[in-house]
């Protein structure tokens, strides 16, 4: 690594005797009471987005539990009149598992510990829980009852489409938990235009409504990608004041650059709450500065009761984190209007940069992402697009870019397209019709002869037998396995298997300092490892032998002063270089990679029969799936890869005759 890192300095604290409680206030009154005296409030209230979606939105979702558990006990003593910390779930669920090696619920458990009286808040997306898909509606419940009593307070429940019908499970499981519930709009385009015909003041009044008779306790604003200007969140909160009784919470991304101004517009309008995120994790696809409108709000005599000396303590504290997280910064470095012209959601532009440059779109080329991101959407009918919608628009976008295909090309009757996975899913149905229903031509075309659902998907899966696969998991791993593991399961079967799998052959490596995970360590320093309560190991890495003639190095280092050598595969000799074969452009026998990824499965054998129109293979990069098609019928002469082979563009695959 070639920068400095930094020990963050917790910033110091007395205890607190009479920091306030909303935990013990929401057990004391019940949510619904709870909800109704929060309406009452004659000011604000704010939660901090920075434990969840400021370091998804602008560190790519890469912060490590430590980082966030190390601040949360100053939080509880000097900064317990925010309304909540947004702590879990969204995208955070697998990102700490599939690349920091943490577990989720040990997260929410340390938070808990350090925090008790703060209300923990979570990102859940309806039928999708905390995945990409719809899941059986006993596993979304299972899930919801796991989190409530892991110790989530706020359940922001969403659907990407804005389906009720997809939220429904999860309001009524959240509300048996006797948790809050905030029953969510996901805001697009813009109310104030005369020539919205779609997303109309009506529409989300209407929304709205729904939300309160199903249950909700709050409604939420998700306003992802930052689209709503000061005069529209005016008039929207005007309006859902006449319609509706309970308290409205707004949460946006500053990609525009001038999100601020319309957080204050809404609390102008004495909205009851709105999300922020500390002032140097702010800003970007991130929400705006948490110190700069308490600061403004104080001035206007709307005091939220915070101390502006501990929200600067805290921001400093996480700015000294983000040094140590440089790799994952984006290259993004200012405010962005082109976000109203491609609308996507904060969580997602970052995400999508990184998918875009693995698949070698540079930086320069990031305006053409933009503009057929903005082409997609149009072409699928304008959808509302936050996870996993979003990922269906971004995926195709790449796509499209990638294999140099105009949206003419994808509406042609005669071109053979193999589209993503995601994008066929979503047009057969499996997160729900959008308002307006699909394009008929594009979806035949899609879904070939594929029948697309008529039912909510939730309702069509079949139930999970959770005994029967909690006593498989236990065969498997010859150990107890808890409820949450299971849910973890249930969400991501694979991640959760290589989780399991890191933590059989290394241990907990979560132990590690966020430097030591990260980027290894330096020669000749020490380091101080926690293994038990008092318990440390003091480790000094010496020096890396040579590779020997078996790819493997000796490694020596001192364990508590004792030399110590290990033997470990040196990786950086054992890629062994293989140059693969190009397919060629005109021969029709040929099977091209049409982007760069992984070969994730293999459908097909050497001399079986296809049909046109067959899947052969599966190709994976970033969370992007693309199932490869036969484009003849014939024989598979042969097969140029295995599973796990990483393939670039225009890579022979396979060849039939």
């Amino acid at each position: 690594n070639d920068f400095n890192l930094t020990d963050a300095v917790i910033p110091s604290f007395e205890k607190n005797n009479s920091a306030t409680n909303y935990v013990e206030e929401l057990k004391k009154h019940g949510p619904e009471k709870f909800s109704q005296k929060i309406k009452e409030k004659k000011y604000t209230l704010i939660t901090d987005t920075t434990m969840r979606d400021a370091h998804q939105s602008l560190l790519a979702t890469r912060m490590r539990t430590d980082d966030l558990v190390n601040i949360a006990e100053f939080y509880s003593q000097e900064l317990s009149d925010l309304f909540s910390i947004e702590c879990w779930g969204g995208a955070t669920f697998d990102t700490s598992m599939r690349f920091l090696k943490e577990d989720p619920w040990d997260r929410l458990a340390k938070i808990n510990q350090q925090a008790p009286n703060i209300l923990k808040q979570m990102l859940l997306r309806g039928s999708n829980a905390v995945g990409y898909k719809n899941y059986p509606d006993n596993v979304v419940k299972f899930f919801v009852k796991e989190a409530a009593q892991a110790g989530i307070d706020v359940f922001r429940v969403f659907d990407s489409l804005n389906l009720i019908e997809n939220m429904k499970v999860s309001i009524e499981e959240v509300r048996s938990q006797n948790k809050i519930c905030e029953g969510t709009i996901c805001y697009t385009n813009d109310v104030t235009n005369p020539n919205e015909s779609k997303y109309t003041l009506r529409y989300y009044i209407e929304l709205a409504k729904e939300l309160e008779k199903a249950g909700s306790h709050i409604i939420a604003i998700k306003d992802m990608a930052g689209l709503c200007k000061p005069s529209a969140i005016k008039l929207l909160v005007k309006e859902l004041r006449n319609e509706i009784s309970l308290p409205i919470h707004y949460h946006t991304h500053d990609t525009s650059g001038t999100s601020s101004a319309t957080v204050l517009a809404a609390i102008e309008e004495n909205i009851d709450i709105v999300d922020l995120a500390m002032d140097s994790m702010s800003g970007l696809t991130s929400q705006p500065a948490l110190g700069s409108v308490v600061s403004i709000m104080k001035q206007n005599h709307q005091d939220p009761k915070l101390d502006e000396i501990s929200i600067r303590e805290a921001s400093l504290y996480w700015e000294q984190v983000r040094n140590n997280y440089k790799a994952f910064e984006t290259d993004f470095k200012g405010g962005s209007s082109d976000v109203y012209l491609h609308q996507m959601p904060g969580g997602q532009f970052t995400n999508l940069k990184e998918q875009a440059r693995s698949l070698g779109i540079t930086t320069d080329k990031w305006g053409l992402v933009a503009n057929m991101y903005a082409e997609v959407n149009k072409m699928f009918g304008d959808i509302i697009k936050v996870t996993p919608s979003s990922k269906v628009v971004g995926d195709m976008a790449l796509y499209m870019i990638t294999n140099d295909l105009s949206p003419e090309d994808v509406l042609s009757p005669n071109k053979e397209i193999s589209f993503p996975s995601s994008v066929v899913e979503f047009f057969k149905g499996e997160i729900g019709i959008p308002m307006g229903g699909f394009p008929e031509t594009l979806q035949k075309k899609i879904l070939g002869n594929e029948k697309p659902l008529t039912k909510r998907a939730g309702s069509v899966l079949p139930s999970v037998n959770l005994d029967k696969e909690k006593e498989n998991l236990e065969t498997k791993y010859e150990e107890k396995i808890s409820n949450q593991q299971l849910a973890s399961y249930l969400m991501y079967p694979k991640v959760f298997e290589d989780f399991m799998d890191h933590r059989q052959t290394y241990s907990d490596t979560s132990i590690l300092s966020t430097e030591l995970f990260f980027y290894g360590p330096l020669p000749d320093k020490e380091y101080s490892l926690p293994i038990d309560k008092g318990k440390n190991l003091i480790v000094r890495y010496l020096a890396k032998g040579e590779p020997n003639p078996n790819g493997s190095s000796s490694v020596f280092f001192e364990l508590n002063g004792q030399p110590r050598t290990i033997e470990i595969i040196n990786t950086e000799f054992s890629k062994s270089v293989t140059t693969k074969i190009k397919s060629e452009e005109n021969n029709p026998n040929h099977v091209g990679s049409p982007l760069p990824g992984q070969v994730a499965k293999i459908f097909v054998k050497e001399g079986a029969k296809v049909i046109k129109g067959d899947r052969v293979l599966v190709i994976e990069a970033m969370k992007m799936e693309t199932t490869i098609n036969a484009e003849k019928s014939g024989t598979i002469k042969k097969i140029h890869v295995s599973s796990g082979d990483n393939v670039e563009t225009k890579d022979l695959l396979i060849e039939i005759e």
